[in-house]
């Protein structure tokens, strides 16, 4: 091939519990191509590369036409949920070593503070791996009694003895002064090389030691593992050509980072995969002049669902994921374990139960004919109609057997319940139904968000499949389901910014601080960041800078964080400060005192170097009728009756185009179903818009 000629590829790649996705954009010409292989359990990357081969084989082009890689990974999240992280050791501040153990001595919300038998979630340290080494830095940074380092050597030697792959180190006040924390790990490197090692200055360095405890425990328990998995897809990149330097994966905040940043701070992609979505949502709601949006991802194994208000991803600056307690910047994803593989079972008191665990995509639904037996979601829909056996999954690859999905609901829910196949497979959509609507409730009206004013953004490979009805029944404003449900995830991986955040904690009144101090703070802050942005390559006309803080009232144990848009410079400014506060304050709490004092505890930067963009619409025919996109009828159970329905092919439909519900709308990565008295009009990039009959 002509090297003139030779494309200039953009790979986003997104791996989840069932399939792993694909968007290959050619840079020159704007073409998208978009597929799906099943995901490889053992070892993601063995899919990632396997695919990334065929598909280059399948268009003769080599591997070095790569020129940008982004990878939204599950190997942090999967090692939580499976408990097959790192043997971790945790070493602390003399006399500290029942911080970790006690935590935040709570139990959470709701049914589980009256649950009789609760037990915590599993520490990922037990005691016989803390070690506590003499030493103490005090609240203002000054140091107390100096390291002890024939202590902290004896904790060395202990961890080794007992056979500790990656250690975390979470001294007293270390975010004020790291110096203690540095030697030690300097010890390590001399003593134990092997060992992985975490300090919380480098981690978390924030106030609040049990947090910034827990992050640092959560990142040793991942680093390993993921250090590991990162090296292997790299080399096996490599080896099969792709040699491109831009080579990212996308952490839980939204921002990508290199191989290398990742695999240092595993802690910050725990949420890398949800990420993505939101991402592309949010330049969507950009695009299409929608300030308000509720993604909805619905895969194979799980729906992660996040809020975009006035065009912006709401985040916050830590809490819990997977019961573990994080202090890392992130996305405010909520998830739930309501997918098409999750699997419906009648437990002892014969009651009907969805989830939480899944058949994955091995062996899969048992419609897949893979060797699954347990009913899942995607079984009830192929009972009920809204998917058929005549139109595979997966651009063709997965051909659905309606004889096995019905013989394993009627087994595994409908005789135990002795109830028929169809109301079985009825119940099993309404109830994963409202564990997604309660899900979209903890992001939105549960903080103070009327649903009435926000679009429901539905997509993965399930999410057109239940995102029409649950927006009906929620009252929600609308449903925009993009061009390619099923790898929208992955596009946003084309569309991410390089994002590194730093945070600086100093707990001061805001009414005594002084605008010189905090633009010293910031611009520190922002030293840093131009530093790492400019290291990896970047110049800082590719780059800004994104500043918050931290507030709360005098007395609180928590705080909000309130965006800045320029760094306050006189004590207007701060004013302003103060009221967007108390504004945030009413808007999530339904309360504010004005009259109160308030505390700065933290300043935030994001140091931000942007990446060209994807386009993310596609082509649409300017003419043709609807009726030219229909392509057949089906028999779908509404209610409790059968109906026939129209079935479109979605790359048919032209600009303007509207279907009234029920209907059913195909394309190769997902299937949209829109119930009664529901429109959807296809506009000029591609999207669908439905209105609701509300």
């Amino acid at each position: 091939m002509n090297v003139e000629n030779r494309r200039r590829l953009r790979v986003g790649v997104d791996t989840g519990g069932t399939f792993t996705d694909f968007v290959i954009l050619d840079e020159s010409s704007g073409e998208i191509d978009v597929f799906k292989v099943p995901s490889t359990r053992s070892n993601q990357s063995d899919a990632i590369v396997s695919g990334l081969a065929n598909y280059l084989a399948g268009i003769d082009e080599l591997a070095d036409a790569v020129v940008f890689f982004c990878h939204g990974t599950t190997v942090g999240t999967n090692a939580i949920l499976e408990g097959s992280g790192a043997r971790t050791g945790l070493v602390i501040t003399d006399g500290f070593r029942g911080v970790y153990e006690v935590g935040e001595q709570a139990r959470g919300q709701g049914s589980v503070i009256y649950d009789l038998f609760f037990e915590k979630p599993r520490q990922l340290v037990s005691p016989r791996y803390t070690e506590e080494v003499l030493e103490r830095i005090t609240a203002t940074g000054e140091e107390l009694i100096a390291l002890d380092e024939d202590s902290a050597k004896r904790a060395i030697e202990h961890l080794v003895r007992h056979g500790a792959e990656s250690v975390a180190v979470a001294l007293l006040f270390s975010f004020k002064n790291p110096q203690h924390e540095q030697r030690i790990k300097e010890i390590f490197s001399e003593l134990a090389p092997w060992i992985d090692v975490s300090v919380s200055s480098d981690i978390a360095p924030e106030i609040r030691e049990y947090y910034r405890m827990s992050t640092t425990v959560v990142n040793a328990y991942l680093n390993p593992l993921l250090s590991r998995y990162i090296n292997r897809l790299d080399v096996k990149l490599r080896e099969i050509g792709v040699t491109s330097d831009q080579r990212y994966i996308i952490r839980s905040n939204g921002g990508v980072a290199s191989f290398s940043s990742a695999a240092a701070r595993s802690v910050q992609t725990i949420l890398s995969g949800p990420a993505a979505g939101v991402v592309t949502a949010q330049h969507v709601a950009a695009l299409g002049g929608i300030e308000n949006l509720v993604t909805f991802d619905m895969g194979g194994t799980s729906t992660d669902v996040a809020l975009i208000r006035q065009g912006e991803p709401v985040r916050r600056m830590g809490g819990k994921v997977h019961s573990l307690d994080v202090l890392v910047p992130m996305l405010d994803i909520h998830t739930v374990a309501a997918g098409g593989g999750t699997i419906a079972w009648v437990d002892d008191m014969g009651v009907l139960q969805v989830g939480p665990r899944s058949a994955g995509s091995e062996p899969g639904p048992a419609c897949y004919g893979r060797g699954g037996v347990e009913p899942t979601v995607t079984d009830a829909n192929l009972v009920l109609g809204v998917l058929s056996g005549s139109h595979p999954l997966a651009g063709g690859a997965l051909k659905l057997d309606l004889e096995l999905a019905k013989n394993s609901i009627l087994e595994k829910v409908a005789s135990p319940l002795g109830i028929s196949v169809l109301e079985a497979a009825r119940g099993i959509i309404e109830i994963v139904n409202v564990k997604m609507q309660e899900a979209i409730k903890v992001v939105s009206s549960n903080r103070g968000y009327d649903l009435r004013d926000f679009y429901l953004f539905a997509f993965g490979g399930a999410g057109p499949l239940h995102g029409c009805q649950i927006a009906e029944e929620m009252g929600m404003k609308g449903v925009i389901i993009p061009p390619y449900p099923g790898v929208t995830s992955a596009l946003g991986l084309l569309l991410s910014d390089i994002r590194h955040d730093f945070v600086h904690s100093d707990l001061v009144d805001l009414s005594t601080l002084a605008p010189s101090g905090m633009k010293s703070i910031f611009d520190s802050l922002k030293s840093k960041g131009t530093e790492l942005l400019q290291s990896e390559g970047f110049n800082m006309g590719q780059c800004h800078f994104e500043l918050a803080m931290d507030l709360r009232y005098g007395g609180q144990g928590y705080e909000l964080t309130v965006g800045l848009p320029e760094l306050p410079v006189t004590s207007d400014d701060l004013a302003s400060l103060r009221t967007r506060f108390d504004q945030a304050h009413l808007q999530y709490t339904g309360h504010f005192a004005p009259d109160e004092k308030v505390e700065v505890v933290n300043y935030r930067l994001a140091a931000i170097a942007s990446v060209p963009s994807a386009p993310i619409s596609v082509s649409v025919s300017q003419s043709g009728m609807v009726d030219q996109a229909e392509i057949g009828r089906a028999e779908i159970y509404v209610g409790r009756k059968w109906e026939n329905v129209p079935v479109y092919q979605r790359s048919r439909l032209p600009v303007n185009g509207r279907i009234e519900g029920p209907a059913l709308i195909l394309q190769n990565d997902s299937t949209t179903y829109l119930t009664s008295g529901q429109t959807a009009v296809m506009n000029d990039r591609g999207y669908l818009i439905l209105e609701m009959s509300h």
